[in-house]
């Protein structure tokens, strides 16, 4: 798959993340696009570890699931520290 591919897909991908996760989940096109482009990375990483599937054709149904499922796993990690840091110690 392209370079050009492989950030469309990430970028699609993101998006699809941050519908399907509930709560508020800042930035932008920028931060969906990276957001995406890490998560497909990782999905396909872990997709080819785990499952023995290859991200190595865009319309490909196992692409797509790898790439969406690492969006989520990045969007989840993301959302955890950026509350983390939002939040704090009110204990006085």
């Amino acid at each position: 798959m392209g370079f050009i591919a492989y950030l469309i897909l990430g970028l699609i991908a993101g998006a699809i993340a941050k519908a399907i996760l509930p709560g508020k989940q800042g930035g932008g096109l920028i931060a969906t696009l990276i957001i995406g482009v890490i998560g497909a990375m990782i999905g396909g990483w872990l997709g080819g570890a785990i499952f023995g599937v290859q991200m190595d054709a865009f319309f490909s149904i196992s692409s797509w699931l790898c790439a969406i499922g690492g969006s989520l796993i990045v969007l989840l990690i993301w959302g955890f520290i950026t509350n983390k840091m939002g939040k704090k110690d009110k204990t006085a």
